[in-house]
């Protein structure tokens, strides 16, 4: 499965962006799915994750409130709506895919998701 992700760019503070994943097998809609992100200097962390349904979701506590994880399994798309954003959002965002969780699972860990995108790189400055 390839993960392509997008939407990524320059925003200010207190501004709101989205960014979404986008997958080329059908398969993908059975799959949970996590939003990653390594900052500058930092290692890679989560952000947020969706069981396969969209029944169930997760949160870092440093995005929740903030940042809303959605699915669209008829297009095959996973989206991350940011607002208030901060410059501590700034990163590289990460979508990735589990297919090993079943029913409501969600993994905040790196090593459950098999599948990768390339990033999508996302700016927080004035």
């Amino acid at each position: 499965v390839q993960l392509v992700e997008s939407g990524g760019g320059l925003v200010h503070p207190g501004g709101s962006l989205r960014v979404s994943c986008a997958a080329s097998e059908r398969t993908f809609s059975n799959y949970a799915v996590g939003w990653f992100r390594r900052a500058p200097g930092k290692e890679r962390e989560f952000v947020a994750g969706i069981n396969w349904s969209g029944s169930n979701t997760y949160y870092a506590d440093s995005v929740k409130g903030r940042f809303t994880i959605s699915r669209d399994n008829a297009k095959n798309t996973v989206s991350l709506q940011m607002n208030s954003v901060k410059p501590e959002d700034t990163a590289v965002y990460f979508c990735a895919a589990d297919p090993l969780r079943i029913g409501a699972l969600v993994s905040t860990i790196q090593r459950s998701y098999v599948y990768w995108g390339q990033g999508t790189r996302v700016t927080v400055s004035s």
